[in-house]
């Protein structure tokens, strides 16, 4: 009777052990600190570059990522989330996922927004695992740098660097992945 109380007790602690874990990084403000975190990088590009509201106005929908991180020597890679709005609502997440090699040393992190012209080009993006070259597509964000650029198979990308520098003679890539909400 012992034994069998003592292995209860085992089996009932190997299974509820995980769970603490588990629920210990449950945030529920995540959503709302994730918000938070959109707005302000909104705010900053349209700072950088005050004719950067004719996307916002103009635009199907789009991507905000304020925080993209990458780092690499020979290879390399890099990390982002965000949030997905179609016609100014949000409907999901999306994750950025970097892989490079060539001549690069460093690390740079930065904050990246994606306009997608229609609705096609949005549901492009929504498909499974889109990807695209990663070096060639953005443009780095100034006053004015949005006046002269132009969708490029329905979508303009725009970045803001953040810290860091990384020097880079790279092929490469970027795969999102779109979560419904």
């Amino acid at each position: 009777m012992r034994h069998r109380l003592v292995l209860m007790l085992m089996l009932t602690l190997l299974i509820a052990f995980p769970m603490l874990f588990a629920c210990g990084g449950w945030d529920p403000q995540q959503e709302q600190k994730e918000e938070t975190a959109v707005q302000a990088t909104i705010a900053s590009f349209k700072k950088a570059d005050s004719t950067m509201q004719i996307y916002f106005d103009n635009s199907y929908g789009y991507a905000v990522f304020p925080f993209v991180g990458k780092g690499g020597f020979i290879i390399g890679g890099g990390h982002g989330k965000g949030r997905v709005y179609e016609q100014g609502n949000f409907i999901g997440h999306s994750r950025i996922i970097k892989l490079t090699a060539g001549a690069q040393v460093g690390g740079q992190s930065y904050s990246e927004i994606i306009f997608f012209k229609d609705r096609a080009a949005l549901n492009e993006f929504k498909g499974d695992n889109f990807q695209f070259s990663a070096q060639a597509s953005a443009i780095f964000v100034t006053e004015g740098a949005s006046k002269d650029h132009h969708y490029n198979k329905g979508m303009a990308v725009f970045t803001i660097p953040e810290a860091g520098a990384m020097a880079e003679a790279t092929i490469g890539g970027q795969t999102f992945i779109f979560e419904p909400k």
